[in-house]
């Protein structure tokens, strides 16, 4: 069984930073990509940035420059430090592997979402 564990989340105050992290466990074969979406009221899910095994990284354009994507692989975890934070990016944000476990076909796991909440 493949489980994704967020942490980090929390409430800061426009201009400030936060640093999420993803910590995938169970029976990984392999990762392909990892990556952070978001989702505010209203709105749907969107791409927040996207890290590939061979370290290629894609942005949203509403977050380039201030949001920077790592990956640590012996670890399987994923990092979002995000940087000089405004009230538009107030969302829940949602950790996204595509990997493949033991045995089985590759497919898309999801973390449970972290609330980023910030103020004005």
């Amino acid at each position: 069984q493949v489980q994704l564990v967020e942490s980090g989340g929390g409430l800061v105050q426009a201009g400030g930073s936060l640093r999420l992290s993803c910590a995938a466990s169970g029976s990984i074969f392999s990762i392909n990509s990892m990556g952070w979406y978001r989702q505010a009221p209203g709105k749907q899910r969107e791409l927040v940035a996207v890290i590939t095994g061979g370290s290629r990284r894609n942005y949203a354009d509403s977050v380039k420059g201030r949001f920077t994507i790592s990956r640590d692989n012996a670890k399987n975890t994923v990092y979002l430090q995000m940087n000089s934070l405004e009230p538009e990016d107030t969302a829940v944000y949602y950790c996204n592997a595509n990997l493949r476990p033991y045995g089985s076909a590759s497919s898309n796991y999801w973390g449970q979402g972290s609330q980023v909440t910030v103020s004005s």
